[in-house]
């Protein structure tokens, strides 16, 4: 059971593809498109934003994006009409960005609150330090990108849930610049593409075993 997602838009085709491209990177999340009116046009509907947000949830609450002012107002009004308005919130993030972040934590087992958060931050520029070196106490592997797209997207969606839950602080470093493995955003912002080889660094209890994860999975190409 995982948090639900409800993308309010006022065009039916831009909440349908963002609803696609993150069931991508989440596909355990329940992602419900809400766009547009019912009779086809551009707006928003506020009976097909109260069905988004009840299809959307299967107990863990509901997190709703929208992209612009309007659609705030729909989605506000939807979750006060709710039998149990603290079921789900209406979050200020950048429609796209706050949807793929969202999505990631949900997917990785976050709570609403969390997911919210994920959503709001989204709005932050990524993340990204100059490397200053290794840190006492950090184990690293270097890996050779081979997939097509490198850490773009999915596979940087994959990437971070496959870490999710584990007692390490991991980054991932290309060149003089490190980003936030649990970040989808950073991860994405550092460019790596295919043949790039980066150096994945973590400490914490487990580590190692959050080396072995990345290891394997840029191995396998992250299943592409």
């Amino acid at each position: 059971m995982s948090v639900g997602i409800v993308l309010v838009s006022h065009s039916a085709k831009i909440a349908e593809g963002l609803a696609e491209l993150a069931a991508q990177m989440a596909p355990d999340v329940t992602i419900v498109a809400a766009g547009g009116l019912a009779q086809g046009g551009i707006g928003t509907d506020y009976d097909e934003v109260v069905a988004a947000t009840q299809r959307a949830d299967s107990g863990a609450g509901v997190v709703l994006l929208y992209d612009l002012g309007s659609a705030q107002m729909t989605a506000d009004l939807a979750v006060e009409s709710l039998a149990d308005p603290s079921a789900a919130v209406v979050v200020d993030a950048p429609l796209v960005e706050g949807a793929i972040a969202a999505a990631v934590a949900a997917q990785g087992g976050a709570d609403r609150q969390a997911v919210a958060d994920a959503a709001a931050s989204a709005g932050a520029p990524p993340d990204l330090t100059l490397d200053s070196g290794a840190q006492e106490g950090e184990s690293s592997v270097e890996l050779t990108l081979r997939n097509d797209v490198g850490l773009h997207a999915r596979p940087a969606a994959v990437l971070v849930r496959s870490i999710a839950g584990l007692d390490a602080e991991v980054t991932v470093r290309l060149g003089e610049e490190t980003a936030d493995a649990n970040s989808v955003l950073a991860l994405m912002a550092l460019g790596a593409r295919q043949g790039d080889r980066i150096e994945v660094r973590a400490r914490g209890t487990q580590a190692e075993e959050a080396l072995t994860k990345v290891k394997d999975l840029v191995d396998q190409n992250f299943g592409e």
